[in-house]
């Protein structure tokens, strides 16, 4: 049994890190502000502590991390729109917070920390599928911030020992993912939209592509990362490797649901990026990562979750 912190805990993949953890037979601590993350999403996990605070005051970025053996770093805001809208709030979430959060790690002698990468590190690139070894090019602050968190957890390898992996995350979606917020992953929104039959807003042409990945499979990455011996002061994509349109996303999901609304379309989002897909071979290598939760099944489970629990627990 290990000691594990999960910053972001009471968000929508820190909640699925959490299951995960407990079910293993782990000990957990979360630490989350709540800004994002929601109680709810642990109210069925009696058995983990709940800090609630903010990691960019660094005291309790020390009490969080006190006696534990890995850190997964999930906490951030993770939204371009509202880092476009509020970059210094943005900024103060997403990189003031990640670097207490490595002093504080560094200096508890934890032995791993594990940081929630974006593929918008990547940017607008034409080249797909995007590997780890093509420069950064962020659109956003959001992506700015990412990528400056990433930075210093290989600068924290190679100057202080201290073992950090960056897992770079797809587009995640999954049960628990808040589909109230004008800023929430486009699944939970056309999910909710559609069971009521109403018409969901799709920015832009609907031809932008993404590498949709089902939770599951990122909570195997990630816990993965924590223990594979060649990946510390590593980045690695988490993802499926595979790509599908905005368009052919809501075709399918109003065929799953058995709606007839058809979208809105309005002007493209500032700081989004067109197409987005990854290259799996270095998580394949490194970890031995492998989807283990398609796509479509994915999906499916999602729309069920929103169909029965998702109503009650987004109330």
């Amino acid at each position: 049994m290990s000691v594990f912190l999960v910053t972001g805990g009471a968000g929508f993949i820190g909640s699925h890190l959490c299951d995960e953890l407990v079910r293993r037979g782990h000990r957990v601590r979360v630490a989350d502000n709540l800004i994002t993350g929601k109680r709810t999403n642990l109210q069925h996990l009696s058995q983990v502590e709940f800090l609630e605070g903010d990691l960019a005051d660094l005291a309790f970025a020390q009490r969080a991390v006190e006696s534990c053996e890995f850190v997964l770093h999930q906490a951030a805001i993770p939204s371009v729109p509202r880092s476009v809208k509020d970059p210094i709030a943005s900024n103060h979430a997403n990189v003031n917070a990640t670097l207490n959060l490595l002093v504080a790690s560094r200096d508890a002698g934890v032995k791993r920390v594990v940081f929630a990468g974006s593929s918008s590190a990547y940017g607008d690139t034409p080249t797909l599928p995007k590997h780890e070894e093509m420069p950064t090019n962020p659109l956003s602050p959001y992506a700015l911030q990412k990528v400056v968190g990433e930075q210093y957890m290989q600068l924290f390898t190679r100057l202080y020992g201290l073992e950090t992996v960056t897992t770079r995350y797809f587009n995640v979606f999954g049960p628990r993912q808040d589909p109230s917020s004008p800023y929430s992953g486009v699944i939970s929104v056309f999910a909710t939209a559609l069971l009521e039959n109403r018409s969901p807003d799709i920015y832009g042409d609907g031809e932008q592509t993404r590498d949709f990945t089902y939770v599951v499979n990122v909570v195997d990455g990630v816990l993965r990362a924590c223990d594979a011996p060649q990946a510390s002061g590593e980045i690695i994509n988490v993802a499926t490797g595979g790509r599908i349109s905005l368009n052919e996303l809501f075709r399918t999901m109003r065929e799953l649901i058995g709606a007839t609304a058809e979208p809105t379309y309005g002007p493209s989002r500032p700081g989004d990026v067109r197409d987005s897909q990854a290259d799996i071979a270095k998580a394949q290598r490194l970890l031995r990562y492998q989807p283990i939760v398609s796509f479509e099944e994915g999906l499916r489970r999602t729309v069920e979750w929103y169909r029965t629990a998702g109503a009650a627990a987004t109330a």
